[in-house]
């Protein structure tokens, strides 16, 4: 049943009984005639929403009569969206969906209507049983089977994702459409301050998605949903338990809804340990005299609870959220083995004193609202707003070295206006204030404040129920702050140099310490069209032209990176020659925005036993800022402890890395294809590849190869099984001072069953990775040499859901 507000009610009783009171009766049902129960059934442009009931008929009351559109969902269907004329007679509709193999979810954080099938933009949103059976400890590794989508593999502790090729501060990491606000964007070896395991969707949004979350979004954008704000008081929950044989992996997660007519409750929470994981060959570590077959210090021990609450009412809702966040694990790579010897008499404890490890933590506060308007003019407002303290230490033999903290404060307002000439849409306008700051002996990239105001227009309309046009624009105000920005002297040296002097570390001596002050303007502006041709077929294009302000990190570091084994100086910084001599010294460039102009193809069928997604891409961006390998080494400046590392001179220097600009190009294809062969049975293909180039030649480091992948499923009432086979193609499009990567596949296999246990749904499942115990690295990933990804490996557990 709708509620009507008070208002609403005088209001329509001082107007002509015509224009209220009308309804539409209906029965969905499928291609087949059979009715379906559960199905969504939403008035586009309006609050209004009902589910069919157990015969598959709704009932909608209080319609004004006119034009309306309306927007029909089930799960295993392709979507339906109707124009309906909405007479003062009792409106009769018999609604047919048509079977769809692939999954249509429609994305939540957007305030036009996307997913899969129907926007002009590329879409994937992961829900239900696919997300469960995909999830892993890091949010990376839990979409890189998702199309367009690879991990850049941090040894299984902090993974995250790339889109089309790109990651870092191209890539939107968010929360409930709000940022994540943590510092994985800085470098690869920080986690992703999010969890999949209490999620209930994630979405990706492939190609430039600056109109809904801020130009640092050009590459893409993941935005993890939860119900932390509940917007209903239905009762519900999922609870689940996990072990794994190649880490030990241990895993315990739950999440319930529950509440009154006026007051709703959430709360979930997580607890996940694990050990080294087990790897197919022995890691090519430095100095590594252990040939056990596991990554040193890859283990970790995470754990959060989030609560939530929120006020009903009438016409929309008003709820916060508060989590803490917590999360202790290793960094490979940065670990010192001892003097050399083979004495293996050291006690646990003090093998722990020699590991580096990271210990995160993080509280957020989130504040959300929706209130649905009557006016004559606006429809919907929506509110989000979080505050977000995050903060990880690096911690080398029992004592901080650096510690990295963000405290971020973000609102964005979403005004939704009654449908205008048949255009839906609205204005947002967003505010976000961040302060990042790193301090210790490995901090490369000095505090900054960077602070973001915005307006965006988003709109878009159907014309005869067979085309969309979407429309938006951006404008922002982008200021970065820093005053402490240091210019210190680098004796930097190639090693094939006889005259450089490897004992001098000169990370102590500074020629400048200075202050920036950084104002960029950036505007985006997007459209797209989605046609159906004919039933069951729709093709798309997209065009977006974006702008990027640069990153702290891109521009202001100068420092050792220890988590990429590098030392990383910035863009505001350049190598000047004289004669035979070199220094760093400010830059004589134009420090500006980074431009990305990108079309998008999309061919789809829709319906069908057979369906398919076909995508292909064309990225210009000028003025792309990234990092070159200079050839040249420097002191990292990290103290041996009194270590022996035998005659190795160079055993305490990285090589020096320099952002720079350059105009590149990227091109590529996704593509996804679904077949329902029986009621049952389901194979799919899918294969994504991505060119990038210099326009001046050359390649840039750790793009991800071309990969193909199929997935066959049986699914009946009770019993799933899925069989995965993902073949990686050899990398050897690379960069100078890369290396190329041999390709591999991988076989993963899962298969649960549903047993209904005193009024509960409980799956009890098994889950097999790497089958074949195939040595697997990842070419888009720092570590690919000490860390390949893990053996041969078996997961076992039950999921309950009441």
């Amino acid at each position: 049943m709708f509620k009507i507000s008070k208002v609403a009610v005088l209001v329509g009783s001082l107007l002509p009984a015509s224009l209220f009171a009308q309804t539409i009766e209906g029965t969905v049902i499928n291609s087949k005639g059979d009715i379906i129960v559960g199905a969504k059934v939403e008035v586009e442009g309006t609050a209004i929403t009902t589910t069919t009931d157990n015969n598959g008929r709704f009932v909608i009351n209080n319609l004004a009569t006119g034009t309306k559109e309306l927007h029909v969902t089930a799960n295993g269907f392709a979507h339906l969206i109707k124009g309906v004329a909405i007479s003062e007679d009792i409106n009769q509709l018999t609604l047919t969906l048509n079977r769809s193999p692939i999954e249509v979810i429609d994305v939540v954080s957007s305030p036009v209507h996307m997913s899969v099938m129907e926007s002009a933009s590329p879409v994937t949103v992961l829900a239900g049983e696919t997300l469960r059976r995909q999830q892993a400890s890091t949010l990376g590794d839990s979409l890189e089977k998702t199309v367009g989508v690879h991990t850049n593999f941090h040894a299984n502790v902090a993974s995250t994702p790339i889109i089309r090729g790109l990651s870092g501060p191209r890539v939107m990491i968010s929360q409930n459409g709000l940022d994540v606000s943590d510092v994985s964007r800085v470098g690869p070896d920080h986690a992703v301050a999010t969890e999949a395991s209490t999620a209930t969707q994630i979405e990706v949004l492939r190609g430039p998605a600056t109109l809904f979350y801020g130009s640092g979004a050009v590459g893409g954008v993941v935005n993890v949903v939860d119900g932390r704000v509940p917007t209903d008081s239905t009762t519900r929950g999922e609870w689940s338990l996990e072990t794994n044989s190649a880490d030990h992996k241990k895993l315990a997660s739950f999440n319930a809804t529950t509440g009154t007519e006026s007051f709703a409750f959430y709360v979930d929470g997580y607890w996940r340990e694990s050990d080294d994981y087990e790897v197919p060959v022995a890691p090519e570590l430095e100095d590594d005299h252990n040939d056990s077959f596991v990554v040193e210090n890859s283990a970790e021990e995470s754990n959060g609870i989030t609560i939530g609450a929120s006020y009903l009412f009438d016409n929309g809702y008003l709820g916060f959220s508060v989590e803490e966040f917590n999360r202790e694990y290793g960094i490979p790579g940065h670990t010192h083995d001892g003097d050399g010897d083979d004495d293996h008499d050291h006690d646990n404890e003090a093998a722990e004193d020699e590991s580096v490890y990271a210990d995160l933590e993080q509280t957020r506060v989130q504040l959300q609202g929706e209130f649905n308007v009557t006016g004559n003019w606006l429809r919907q407002v929506k509110l989000r707003a979080g505050f977000t303290d995050y903060q990880h230490s690096e911690i080398e033999h029992g004592e901080i070295g650096t510690v990295f903290e963000n405290e971020t404060q973000e609102i964005k307002l979403d005004f939704l206006h009654q449908p205008l000439s048949h255009w839906k849409g609205g204005i947002s306008l967003h505010y976000k204030n961040s302060e990042v700051a790193a301090q210790g002996a490995e901090a490369f990239t000095p505090p900054s404040e960077n602070e973001t105001f915005a307006l965006a227009l988003m709109e878009e309309r159907h014309i005869n129920d067979d085309v969309l046009l979407q429309l938006g624009a951006r404008i922002e105000r982008v200021t970065l702050d820093a005053s402490d920005v240091l210019l210190p002297e680098l004796a930097a040296h190639a090693h094939d140099d006889e005259h450089n002097d490897h004992g001098h570390n000169n990370d102590k001596d500074y020629i400048r310490v200075f202050s920036v002050d950084h104002e960029f303007t950036p505007v985006t502006v997007s459209t797209g069209l989605v046609w159906n041709f004919t039933p069951g077929y729709n093709v798309g294009v997209s065009l977006s032209r974006s702008e990027r302000a640069p990153s702290a990190t891109e521009l202001l570091s100068f420092g050792p990176h220890i988590g990429t084994g590098s030392y990383e100086i910035g863009a505001l910084f350049a190598r000047h020659q004289h004669d035979d001599e070199s220094h760093i010294g400010l830059t004589d460039e134009v420090i500006d925005l980074e431009t990305a102009n990108n079309i998008d193809l999309t061919f789809r069928k829709t319906q069908g036993d057979v369906a398919f997604v076909l995508n292909a891409f064309y990225n210009k961006i000028n003025n792309y800022y990234y990092q070159i390998n200079t050839g040249l080494f420097a002191e990292s400046g990290h103290e041996d402890h009194g270590h022996d590392h035998g005659d190795d001179e160079h055993s305490n220097e990285l090589p020096v890395y320099m952002f720079q600009t350059d105009d590149v190009t990227l091109k590529g294809f996704e593509a996804q294809i679904a077949w329902q062969a029986t009621d049952e049975i389901k194979a799919t293909v899918f294969s994504d590849y991505v060119r990038v180039k210099l326009q001046d030649g050359g390649d840039l480091p750790r793009t991800p190869p071309l990969r193909i992948g199929t997935n066959l499923s049986y699914t009946n009432e009770k019993l799933s099984a899925h069989l995965d086979i993902t073949r990686y193609q050899k990398q050897d499009k690379i960069s100078s001072y890369e290396t190329e990567t041999d390709g591999y596949t991988l076989v993963d296999a899962s298969i649960s069953y549903d047993l209904p246990i005193l009024n509960h749904d409980i799956s009890l499942y098994v889950k097999g990775s790497n089958l074949t115990d195939t040595e697997a690295r990842v070419h888009s990933s720092f570590l690919k040499d000490i860390a390949p990804r893990p053996g041969r490996s078996f997961s076992v557990g039950v999921r309950g859901y009441f």
